[in-house]
């Protein structure tokens, strides 16, 4: 059966836990990222296609005007998500260095506690053995 558990040995798996929380934010982070980047593709491929002198592109002009309308409309909800996300990222980022923390100072406290523990150990022995002398 095992003993109590030692606060730091929570604090450690609660630390894992929030990191686990960080990496899937950064993920999410950086898919966002990645759909901003294939959107602004998307835009500058438009552009050409609007800026070329190609008679099939003057025909299709502002279905192109529409389409970059609807890009620039995506891609500036995608900054705005990408924000949110960076935000999220930097506070679950924040959380799991104060479990950290906490989480050592705890095991010095801990690490202290059995020194001090061990020490009046040793001092009641000293103590037996002198008066069984």
């Amino acid at each position: 059966m095992a003993g109590p558990a030692k606060r730091s040995d929570k604090l450690k798996r609660l630390v894992a836990v929030q990191r686990h929380m960080e990496k899937m934010a950064e993920n999410e982070l950086a898919a966002t990222t990645r759909h901003r980047a294939e959107v602004n593709q998307s835009m500058e491929d438009v552009i050409g296609a609007i800026g070329s002198m190609e008679p099939i592109h003057r025909q299709f002009s502002q279905h192109y005007a529409e389409r970059f309308g609807r890009l620039t409309m995506k891609e500036r909800q995608l900054a705005g998500i990408q924000q949110l996300q960076e935000m999220k990222v930097l506070k679950e980022r924040t959380k799991a260095d104060r479990l950290e923390e906490n989480m050592k100072e705890a095991r010095d406290h801990e690490d202290r506690e059995a020194a001090d523990d061990a020490i009046s150990e040793l001092i009641e022995i000293t103590l037996g053995v002198q008066m069984i002398k």
